[in-house]
């Protein structure tokens, strides 16, 4: 029988797919992405934004149109968080966070039964504690994503996620090392460390936080060549993670640091636990060990009480602290959230101040890309572009364009860069 999968939203839920994707091919499934003639259907939901629910309700329907009399499973943070889910006329199996696996068990029941019945499992999110451990052996792309962490204890004013994924849980240390281990030895030379809230991970047995975890794994995986991380909170970057900045090229040239708003009262009311003074501090810090490094954020604009000052001083900051790239996202009142309660900007003033950022974000972007210019830069390169073209990022997550040659592609090369056009980024190997 044919699984089709769509997978919505984060990193953490491709990891999640990817590891159901193995259990179904053991025990028998042919898997795809999803097409008209698939037996099942499993759409893993995003619930992050408004338009990320809208998104899962539409790819939900959309298996079902494909197929009606296919077994369908919605699984993940838009199932966790929305009861409308469970209305969905033609789903059969709807599962939220926390026991994802049992997502296979449940379809080989129903394909043995021969019979479509309704099967909910929601787990009450808040009171779990264990990680659940979904385990993955292959992988879709050149660098390869780790799930160490799930949920999140912070709550901000604005988000959904610690009411979808529950709180903080995180994989075993030896367990993280043996996976990099096994990555590596596939020969993938990039890994990146994945989670919902991965500054929190902790494994409390042998009292390894995030940083004593990323020094293991810098001392015992020696095949590795690039270690990312998703995502990191700035006040979750500690003396010891910049001292190994310092001393490792493998850590990658690049963190990506939520800033949120550039507003010390926005801040404030979102209830982030920084100001702008330490997160301009901090990064005053790691750029002194790392001063070409790639720092790009996310902020939200229009969130509850900004005004056009606010604003201004997002504006601002950003151009102060110089990212490579924002991420930019206007705010979406989440039902359940203190942010639903304050006062709602209005949704044109979201859209105008949105597109002002991106433009900013996009000039910030080539001006960070122009200055490797001429330059050396390692790149891992991972896949065919076009007919006569590939692609790799560097250390520093440039995208840059090469002239194919597919015997260089999944390994690491020496390029110069040659030229920045329309957001793109030229260069050419360096022949030994």
């Amino acid at each position: 029988m044919k699984v089709g999968f769509i997978t919505l939203g984060c990193k953490v839920n491709i990891y999640e797919s990817n590891a159901l994707k193995e259990e179904f091919q053991r025990r028998g499934f042919e898997v795809l992405d999803a097409e008209d003639d698939c037996d099942i259907y499993v759409i893993n939901t995003c619930s992050v934004t408004n338009m990320a629910d809208s998104k899962s309700r539409k790819m939900i329907r959309r298996c079902i149109k494909m197929n009606p009399n296919a077994i369908i499973c919605a699984i993940g943070c838009y199932v966790q968080t929305n009861d409308d889910a469970k209305e969905i006329e033609g789903v059969d199996i709807l599962v939220g966070n926390g026991n994802k696996a049992s997502i296979v068990d449940k379809v080989v029941d129903l394909v043995n039964r021969g019979v479509k019945e309704k099967n909910i499992d929601i787990l009450d999110i808040l009171n779990i504690s264990e990680y659940e451990a979904l385990g993955v052996t292959t992988y879709d792309h050149t660098r390869a994503f780790v799930k160490i962490e799930d949920g999140c204890n912070q709550f901000c004013a604005y988000c959904i996620i610690p009411f979808a994924r529950g709180n903080v849980r995180c994989k075993d240390s030896d367990s993280v090392i043996e996976e990099l281990k096994n990555i590596t030895e596939k020969g993938y030379k990039e890994v990146v460390l994945a989670g919902i809230h991965t500054g929190r991970y902790k494994d409390k047995e042998k009292n390894v936080n995030l940083s004593r975890l990323v020094r293991r794994i810098l001392n015992e995986v020696p095949e590795l060549k690039r270690l990312r991380l998703s995502s990191i909170e700035i006040n979750e970057i500690d003396d010891d993670f910049i001292q190994m900045m310092k001393e490792s090229e493998i850590l990658a040239n690049h963190l990506h640091l939520p800033l949120q708003a550039g507003s010390n009262k926005t801040l404030k009311n979102m209830g982030r636990p920084y100001d702008l003074s330490y997160f301009k501090e901090k990064i005053d810090k790691i750029r002194s060990v790392r001063p070409d490094i790639s720092i790009s954020t996310d902020i939200i604009v229009g969130f509850p009480y900004e005004t056009d000052e606010d604003f201004k001083e997002t504006m601002e900051f950003s151009k102060e602290i110089g990212f490579s790239k924002i991420h930019v996202f206007p705010y979406s009142k989440r039902k359940g959230t203190r942010a639903a309660e304050m006062p709602q900007v209005n949704d044109k003033v979201k859209k105008d101040r949105a597109l002002e950022l991106i433009a900013l974000s996009d000039k910030l972007e080539e001006e960070y890309a122009k200055k490797f210019i001429g330059q050396k830069l390692d790149i891992i390169v991972e896949q065919k572009y076009s007919k006569d073209k590939m692609i790799g990022h560097s250390s520093n997550f440039l995208q840059i364009v090469l002239d194919l040659d597919e015997n260089m592609i999944k390994k690491q090369v020496d390029v110069v860069v040659d030229k920045v056009e329309n957001k793109m980024v030229f260069g050419h190997i360096i022949k030994n």
